[in-house]
Formats: C-alpha cells, sequence, structure tokens
C-alpha cells in the first residue's frame, strides 16, 4: 500500500519541482553543518579541495530501498569514495515521521546493505535540505573542489521503483563524477530527481 501510495504521489513530487528554492548548478554550494551519526559535527566547507557527492536519503522510501537493496547506491559509493570522492548521505526525515529512524538504526540500515559513505548526516531540522532545495529521496547533488555545485538531480534517468530498469538506466552521478574527475563539463549538470517527497518539519 505505502508503494502504491508513493508512486501515486510521484507526478506531484515532479510537479513541485519548482516549488521550493534551490541551490543553483554553476553557484557555489550552500556550506551545511550537521552532526553525523556518531555525533561529529560536519561541515561541507571541511572538505573543500575535493569532490563531495550529497545523497539525500530515506529507507523508508520504496525508491531508495530499489537502489540499496539491489546495490546500485552502495556501488556508486565505492567507485566514488575509491576516486578520493566524499560521499555525505543526509536524512532530512523529522522525527514525528513514521519513515524516521534513529542515527544508530540508520547507520545499521545502510551498514546491511554495504553502504559506504564518508558520513551519514541528520538533519531532523531539514535546515540542510531546505538550503538545497531537496524535494525527494533520493536527490543527489556533486560539489567540486572549489565548493561550486557541478550537479543537482536524479541518481539516474529512469524514474522507477523496479529494479529491472537500473541496467538500462544512465547513472548520472558516476557519469558526472567521472566527467569531472577527468577536467570535463558534465553532459548533463542538472536532471529531474525523483522519489519519495521528504517528510520535513514543518516551519515554526
Amino acid at each position: 500500500m505505502l508503494l502504491r501510495r508513493t508512486l501515486f504521489a510521484l507526478p506531484l513530487v515532479l510537479a513541485a519541482a519548482g516549488a521550493q528554492a534551490a541551490a543553483t548548478v554553476g553557484q557555489p554550494a550552500p556550506d551545511i553543518t550537521l552532526k553525523d551519526t556518531t555525533g561529529k559535527t560536519v561541515r561541507l566547507s571541511d572538505f573543500k579541495g575535493k569532490h563531495v557527492v550529497l545523497e539525500w536519503t530515506n529507507p523508508g522510501c520504496p525508491f531508495v530501498r530499489k537502489h540499496y537493496d539491489s546495490g546500485n547506491m552502495p556501488a556508486t559509493q565505492k567507485d566514488a569514495t575509491s576516486k578520493n570522492v566524499v560521499w555525505l548521505a543526509v536524512n532530512s526525515t523529522e522525527k514525528a515521521s513514521g519513515d524516521y529512524l534513529e542515527p544508530a538504526k540508520l547507520t545499521s540500515w545502510l551498514k546491511e546493505r554495504q553502504s559506504v559513505p564518508t558520513a551519514i548526516l541528520m538533519d531532523e531540522e531539514g535546515t540542510a535540505g531546505r538550503a538545497y532545495g531537496a524535494r525527494t529521496t533520493p536527490h543527489m547533488y556533486i560539489v567540486n573542489p572549489q565548493g561550486q555545485l557541478i550537479y543537482a538531480g536524479g541518481i539516474d534517468s529512469i524514474a522507477s521503483a523496479k529494479v529491472d530498469d537500473i541496467p538500462r538506466a544512465t547513472n548520472y552521478v558516476k557519469t558526472g563524477l567521472a566527467e569531472a574527475l577527468a577536467g570535463k563539463p558534465l553532459t548533463a549538470s542538472t536532471t529531474r530527481p525523483y522519489g519519495c517527497s521528504i517528510k520535513y518539519k514543518d516551519p515554526a
């Protein structure tokens, strides 16, 4: 039932693409400061001089589970981190949501799926997510060593929750990183994200 509701809501998530202010490709990436799942403070600016991937995630989302249970997201992470790319997984799910996982449980869920992010960041207040205009899980961003946002969009080119679609899809993050690391401009710097809407905390 959850999957049906999520799939039904997908057009609404995509249609709302311009409804929330978003970080702009080609401009400085918003510097964010969050606690990781161990309680350590992590700042995006700490990684200046390296390429950084920001991945908005939520294990309660069927689209996220598609990419993790298939091994696609962990494989993309491993490919990136093996090339000295920093990978920050961000969870902006508010505490009151049924999808919310406490830091230890979130870490365990990711570890069980061989996930290898550099850090897992908790954004229960939604500050970082709103700064980037993150709308879906997953929603992906790439920041270059100069701190400039060079990619914003989906993990790949086929907006579905079907694992069978992964081999046919273009992995925008993997392709974009390969181009960026080779000193080339990205073929696709902005794409449409797809997935479940982020369960943000209502603004005070």
